[in-house]
């Protein structure tokens, strides 16, 4: 029966998924040795308990029996029973038994790989270091940014001076304000020449022998690539409509983003340098420009997003939505100090569910930003068991004598880390395996993505925007500048984005397992797209954790293929003439209160009441179709 196998298998293993929960996000955001050992222990002992279950033939034939017939179910039941078939499917339960050895020895291997791809490109970040002696060097690098370089500085046995390691939010500030162009080179290649440096935690043999792996495994299970495998259950379904996409996206960036290295090339000449303008030049001049264009220094604005005012202007949208509360608790349980914990209540006080917030960057966390659920909002025995959600950052730690003031686009990510936090919170579905984010990996970014937008309207900011010491709310004129001014760079941050997505494409649409040469293939593949030499993809293959030690192979276009979504569906409101309007807001928490119960294409247009279209975008990005 459905209530014996598909909803037995549902609620099967509770013990080892909390533990596998908890383990992961702590290793993710605080790991040590021990930690990472148990990691690579234990990797392909999951893959192995996987495939002990999908490769199960009398388990796959009860399923399947349920799956043929024309059982009376409710919709979520349903979808439920269509996802657990097409998963049995999916992990090979239709192999030929004489290839699912090799399967299995496969899967096992991938989870090794993946490991130790991630615990590289963590080392590489923390062992880089860039010391710098002289404070002229350091330009006008924002001062919360100089005091922890301070610290590592001394930390790694300086007495004086500023050490930077390979983390984006030290190497980013760093190559946007000094006017040493020999130290923004030798920061550059630091960051880029992660995983790549042939030495012990180089990731050039692993990504060959992933991608090897992974077309392998692909026509095992009928597929001619990687990317068509994982794309099937997607909402572009094929490889050849991804690259479509990106075609379509890159073509205006790409003019954009030559227009602009033109533009760059020009001041820095005009300042009287007459060196070859490089990829080391870009974020540096850029400021320049925008000072000179536009009278705009982001510096003026950092002290308008402190990180605790930029939390409350997140919490306070999310409260003029859908009427939720955050309160602060001190009594529960953290892995490191520096997180806060919130209950999240609805306007009547209900219980919805407990945010972990980790804001600062460290050693022991993997970069970037991202959200975990340690808990899976779902019923058991008709009662609701309420979700556990983190949200991640990396952003510099407060000062002595300041606080953690954000750039724009760091503040941006406090809003996307927190919509993936609602996707997570606000689920309302039986089966915890169809809850939250667990949808189409094109489908998740469209809820993180869209709370950006509310970000930069003027009546959002006038909400939290606020002066760190006078409590001032940002001028109209400093929010005038940010709109003006922040169109121009998106052919460089569209583009630099979408090579990214490109490779990651490339990578998996090969169809031949022989290994490759990786800085050939990504060499020959980003001068196929014409990228100018000047921009690098924003992941490099050897440091690509998002495709080689993440779930976004095949996958990394969904950022922009969401931003589609996200664009149209803010327009909505716009369209409405009220921001937080209740009746709109009320359909896309609908959206997100689904997770994977229902098609994700169904869901947006339920609420937009049509298909998205790409024009918003364009729009947003200064592009226009044609260019």
């Amino acid at each position: 029966t459905f209530a014996n196998t598909i909803e037995a298998l549902e609620f099967s293993g509770a013990t080892l998924k909390k533990i596998r929960a908890v383990f992961f996000a702590i290793s993710s955001a605080h790991t040590n040795d021990t930690l990472q050992q148990i990691a690579k222990e234990i990797a392909p002992q999951l893959a192995a308990h996987q495939d002990q279950i999908y490769l199960n033939e009398a388990l796959f034939q009860r399923v399947k029996s349920l799956y043929v017939q024309q059982l009376s179910l409710s919709d979520e039941q349903f979808k439920l029973l269509d996802e657990t078939y097409k998963n049995f499917i999916r992990y090979g339960a239709n192999v030929a038994e004489k290839d699912k050895p090799r399967l299995r020895e496969i899967n096992a291997r991938l989870a090794v790989l993946s490991q130790q791809f991630g615990d590289n490109e963590l080392q590489e970040t923390n062992d880089f270091e860039l010391y710098v002696t002289d404070e002229r060097d350091l330009g006008n690098l924002p001062e919360g940014t100089k005091a922890n370089a301070a610290k590592l500085a001394a930390k790694n046995g300086h007495t004086t001076g500023w050490s930077f390691n390979a983390q984006r939010t030290m190497i980013e500030p760093f190559l946007q304000s000094s006017p040493n162009k020999s130290l923004r080179k030798k920061a550059f290649d630091g960051y880029a020449l992660r995983g790549d440096l042939n030495n012990t935690q180089d990731n050039k043999a692993l990504i060959r022998e992933t991608v090897s792996l992974r077309t392998e495994k692909a026509k095992l299970l009928g597929y001619d690539n990687w990317a068509a495998f994982v794309l099937d259950n997607s909402m572009a379904k094929t490889p050849e409509a991804v690259i479509q996409f990106l075609d379509d996206m890159s073509k205006p960036a790409l003019q954009m983003a030559k227009t602009e290295r033109d533009a760059l090339a020009a001041q820095m000449q005009k300042e009287g340098n007459q060196e070859l303008f490089a990829g080391e030049d870009w974020r540096y001049y850029v400021e320049k420009v925008r000072k000179e264009k536009y009278d705009f220094n982001e510096d003026e604005t950092r002290p308008y997003f402190e990180l605790s005012n930029v939390v409350n202007g997140a919490f306070t949208l999310a409260n003029k939505l859908f009427g939720l509360k955050f309160v602060e608790k001190k009594d529960l349980p953290k892995w490191h100090p520096d997180q806060q914990v919130f209950e999240v209540t609805e306007a009547d006080g209900t219980h919805v569910g407990i945010l972990y917030m980790d804001y600062y960057a460290r050693a022991s966390k993997r970069g970037g930003a991202w959200m975990n659920e340690l808990r899976e909002q779902h019923y058991e025995n008709g009662k609701m068991v309420c979700p556990i959600v983190t949200n991640n950052f990396n952003f510099p730690a407060p000062s002595a004598d300041q606080p953690t003031l954000l750039s724009i686009s760091e503040a941006e990510t406090v809003f996307h880390e927190f919509g993936h936090g609602l996707h997570g919170l606000l689920s309302n579905v039986q089966y915890a395996s169809l809850s939250g984010t667990n949808v189409p990996r094109d489908f998740v970014e469209f809820p993180s993505q869209i709370l950006e937008n509310w970000f930069s309207e003027p009546e959002m900011l006038q909400l939290f925007a606020k002066h760190y010491r006078t409590g001032e709310v940002i001028p109209q004129y400093l929010i005038d500048k940010m709109e003006k001014a922040g169109q121009f760079n998106q052919g460089f941050s569209t583009v630099e984005y979408m090579s990214a997505a490109y490779l990651d494409m490339f990578w998996h649409t090969l169809e031949s397992t022989e290994p490759q040469d990786v800085n050939a293939f990504e060499k020959a593949m980003m001068q196929k797209i014409g990228l100018i030499e000047e921009i690098i993809p924003r992941y490099r293959s050897t440091y690509f954790q998002h495709i080689f030690s993440g779930g976004y192979s095949a996958g990394y276009y969904s950022y922009q293929w969401a931003e589609v979504l996200d664009a149209d569906g803010f327009a909505a409101f716009k369209e409405s003439g009220d921001l937080f309007n209740p009746d709109l807001a009320r359909k896309y928490r609908y959206v997100i209160s689904k997770g994977g119960s229902m098609d994700g294409m169904e869901l947006y247009k339920g609420f937009r009441g049509r298909a998205p279209k790409i024009d918003a975008l364009l729009k947003k990005k200064g592009f226009r179709q044609g260019n």
